[in-house]
């Protein structure tokens, strides 16, 4: 079975460089006139619950049926969501957090640990099931967090999460072969779903 593990398209918080996690940000007009449709057709994606993620997989996959799945979602940053680094250049808390490489607990937000372990049982559990249908290919359209954890966990070549991170509608093509022995996901190749730029 062939994986396709793919990322939102730009909204305003991206764009800003905000920390965008649950909050439910629609993609931006330019993020949604940049995209295109996929190169493949499926009748079905699972989505973050995020408007961004359904909106992209719209797009993506117009025809495609869309099963919401809640924790795909992004990790909750808490207090820092809807801020960037710049606003918060002397917030002391977040200054600990990054001095500490992002890995503690975001005031009233997720620690990185939960989040990845939260999206990996996700992941992994779409996975097993869709072998057992005997599926070819699975679809996921989620963010840039929950393809870090995936792939930092499953992918080999090994890379560490911050080496994962896809562009906005971007992502990867996995080879599952060997997941049910080895739990692992081979990459094939990375994908993007945005339109070439006209010169």
């Amino acid at each position: 079975m062939n994986i396709y593990l793919l990322r939102h398209g730009l909204t305003i918080y991206n764009a800003q460089k905000r920390y965008q996690g649950q909050r439910d940000i629609p993609l931006s007009a330019e993020g949604l006139a940049m995209l295109r449709k996929a190169d493949f057709d499926t009748d079905l994606v699972y989505v973050s619950p995020l408007t961004r993620a359904r909106q992209t997989a719209s797009v993506l996959f117009p025809t495609a049926k869309q099963v919401q799945v809640k924790d795909l979602q992004e990790m909750c940053f808490g207090s820092f969501e809807g801020r960037n680094y710049k606003e918060m250049e002397h917030d002391p808390d977040y200054l600990a957090w990054v001095q500490a490489n992002c890995e503690t607990t975001c005031p009233d937000g997720e620690r990185k640990t939960d989040f990845c372990n939260r999206t990996c049982a996700a992941f992994s559990k779409l996975v097993d099931e869709c072998i057992a249908q005997g599926r070819q290919v699975m679809v996921i359209v989620a963010h840039g967090g929950t393809q870090m954890s995936v792939m930092e966990r499953y992918a080999v070549p090994h890379k560490d999460y911050y080496q994962w991170c896809a562009p906005n509608a971007g992502g990867y093509l996995l080879d599952a072969c060997d997941w049910q022995q080895k739990h692992i996901l081979h990459v094939i190749k990375t994908v993007q779903y945005t339109k070439e730029e006209t010169v």
